[in-house]
């Protein structure tokens, strides 16, 4: 079986350490880059399964770089977990809202992270094994001009193509496979995170305001039912 190729980016040389013998422990090929210019420059020279990415980096922050990964096409669906000494919400957000699938504080248990690596690389995986079991007709979903193709991870407004992260993806997919029933904010945590994922409903609504954006009046559809969560009109 094909080791996946995990990338850290990440100047703190203890930490650096650590996370790499942990992952290396797990079965996992790694590479490390010191600061933001390096992980991008070896993200052009090598394939990655996942991106590690610390948000205190000198030079370009942590921010800078996941912008800059999710603005280049080639780059678009790589999974990327944010490392983060910064724990309060709003960090958080703009963490999730510069494109990061998900994220974890420091201090951090070196098997907590190689769960949540472990997670974000099912949930691709099992996306995909569920699409296939799935007939052509049901993996692509349209209300009127807007096509979302469950099976290529694709969404098309008319013969335009919305580029989401797999997170937006995966919350817009959640929505629209049932239009008009109401998704609370925790049962869309819990659907396209996990169980064991611990986010704050303001990063929901985050991703939410993300798709609506993306969108456009397409993104009307996506109706906030107060005090409870969302649904997806037809």
């Amino acid at each position: 079986m094909i080791k996946k190729h995990i990338l850290i980016v990440e100047d703190d040389e203890d930490i650096q350490q650590l996370v790499s013998f942990n992952l290396l422990k797990a079965g996992f090929h790694v590479t490390c880059a010191d600061d933001g210019e390096e992980g991008l420059a070896q993200l052009e020279k090598h394939h990655f399964d996942c991106l590690l990415l610390d948000l205190m980096l000198p030079g370009m922050s942590g921010y800078e770089v996941c912008r800059t990964v999710r603005d280049n096409e080639k780059h678009k669906k790589l999974p990327i977990i944010m490392l983060t000494a910064k724990g309060e919400e709003n960090d958080i957000v703009t963490g999730l809202e510069s494109g990061g699938d998900d994220y974890i504080t420091k201090p951090f248990s070196p098997k907590i992270l190689v769960a949540r690596i472990k997670s974000v690389l099912r949930r691709g995986r099992e996306a995909s094994d569920e699409d296939e079991k799935k007939d052509a007709e049901e993996e692509i979903i349209c209300f009127d001009d807007l096509r979302i193709d469950k099976g290529r991870h694709e969404v098309r407004l008319g013969e335009r193509k919305i580029e989401l992260t797999l997170t937006e993806f995966s919350v817009l997919s959640l929505l629209s496979g049932r239009p008009g029933w109401v998704f609370s904010r925790q049962k869309i945590i819990d659907a396209v995170r996990g169980y064991d994922y611990s986010v704050t409903p303001r990063a929901i609504d985050v991703q939410v305001f993300g798709l609506r954006k993306k969108l456009g009046d397409a993104g009307k559809r996506i109706e906030t039912v107060r005090g409870i969560g969302y649904r997806f009109m037809r």
